[in-house]
């Protein structure tokens, strides 16, 4: 029980740090019963995974067709290996649209890896995937999600990591026409997660612990797109950061018979 025995001083912290939404108005806890807890007055949401439940997950009272979605969080320290926590929008069934942020846990000392997808009337295909410049388990960062009909931004700490742009007039699919909810989540995936897989949960080090606070959903998504520094930082990402991108995964290379998407040529 190491990992759940938060000192009274430092929830009181997070909670006093937080503020604006309530999560009690803002979401429903979809799985997981009391692996979910909202904290102090609805402003801290703990997501707690063991050998007992798989883990746990939450999603907002309200959908959105286009908007600014901003999350804070705080990542399982130590020993994460096998788990993955999240925070994406996604509209329902097998056509889904969803747009990606998954935190693939990792073996103490390695870095964590940010994986990013955006699915369109369900087929997704379309992966890039970052080691971010800190260490995502010491404070909370924000994570943003910006989409609107012109490209899909995004951005940690305020610096875009990713841009996905709406280029139907090529024949790109692009998720412009279901309405999403926002969803969070943590969960057991040690079959695929690290190092595909190869390095497990070791429940040892349970309970694994990730944390939410600030969330906030905004219908004006308030970007069109970047700035000129905006693309600087962009580029500085995409040198340093980006572990992988999908259009230059081997699979897609000359005499492939998996030719790579429009975009990729384009």
């Amino acid at each position: 029980m190491g990992n759940l025995r938060v000192s009274s001083m430092l929830l009181l912290s997070l909670m006093a740090a937080a503020s604006a939404n309530n999560f009690h108005q803002d979401v429903e806890i979809t799985w997981g019963g009391g692996h979910a807890r909202i904290l102090g007055r609805g402003n801290l949401l703990r997501l707690t995974m063991d050998k007992t439940a798989g883990g746990a997950g939450f999603k907002s009272n309200r959908d959105y067709l286009f908007g600014r979605f901003n999350m804070q969080m705080k990542l399982i320290a130590g020993n994460s290996a096998g788990t993955v926590t999240t925070f994406y929008l996604s509209s329902e069934g097998p056509s889904h649209d969803e747009i990606d942020l998954e935190f693939l846990g990792n073996k103490s000392g390695s870095p964590y890896t940010l994986h990013t997808n955006v699915f369109t009337q369900g087929q997704g295909g379309r992966e890039e995937g970052f080691h971010l410049w800190f260490d995502p388990t010491k404070h909370f960062h924000t994570y943003s999600i910006v989409w609107n009909p012109k490209n899909i931004i995004i951005l940690v700490d305020s610096i875009p990591i990713r841009v996905f742009n709406n280029e139907e007039s090529i024949g790109v699919p692009y998720p412009n026409n279901q309405r999403m909810k926002v969803y969070a989540s943590l969960w057991d995936a040690d079959d695929w997660a690290t190092r595909g897989g190869r390095v497990k949960t070791d429940w040892s080090k349970a309970p694994f612990v990730a944390y939410y606070r600030n969330f906030v959903a905004k219908s004006d998504w308030e970007m069109q797109g970047l700035s000129a520094r905006g693309k600087k930082l962009l580029s500085w990402v995409r040198k340093r950061c980006r572990i992988y991108y999908y259009c230059n995964d081997e699979r897609h290379g000359r005499g492939s018979r998996h030719p790579p998407p429009p975009e990729c040529k384009a």
